[in-house]
């Protein structure tokens, strides 16, 4: 039985979706860090670029849907769901969700130096054209999800 099977057998109600599955970042060793801050700390929340979910095919998140978090060897081992979804100018991110997102020193300055840094390779990756007024102008997608699977780490 898969991860996402499991979690549905427990949460029938949830028998319709079907949630992306994949990793966080964007290499096999940042999936496996922030899992595992997901999995036993800090981690409550991510965030993405708008054109980086367009150019993978994928819907912005919602309140209330779920995502099959894997490891870097694309291994599912966490479902979350999102509590909270924002879309805003990459710099428009705030001293909480900095501190949520648990990465780094979890200040606004440690956040906006990492991902103006992952927006970089994330445009030149995708193909994804950058602004004239910089990364910070990139439309990013703030979310923030509780742990609902598996159990041991829910809540």
């Amino acid at each position: 039985m898969t991860l996402w099977q499991a979690y549905v057998a427990a949460h029938p109600e949830h028998a319709d979706e079907t949630p992306p599955v994949e990793g966080f970042g964007d290499s096999p060793a940042m999936a496996d860090r922030l899992l595992g801050w997901v999995l036993d700390g800090p981690k409550r929340a991510t965030a993405g670029l708008v054109d980086d979910f367009a150019a993978d095919n994928e819907p912005v998140p919602e309140v209330g849907s779920h995502w099959v978090v894997t490891d870097g060897a694309a291994i599912p081992r966490a479902v979350v769901r999102f509590t909270d979804v924002r879309i805003g100018r990459l710099d428009s991110v705030d001293d909480r969700f900095a501190w949520d997102e648990g990465e780094g020193d979890r200040t606004r300055d440690s956040w906006l130096a990492d991902h103006r840094a992952f927006a970089q390779r994330r445009c030149v990756a995708q193909g994804i054209a950058i602004p004239p007024e910089g990364v910070d102008a990139l439309e990013t997608v703030f979310q923030r999800f509780s742990v609902v699977w598996p159990p041991e780490h829910a809540g």
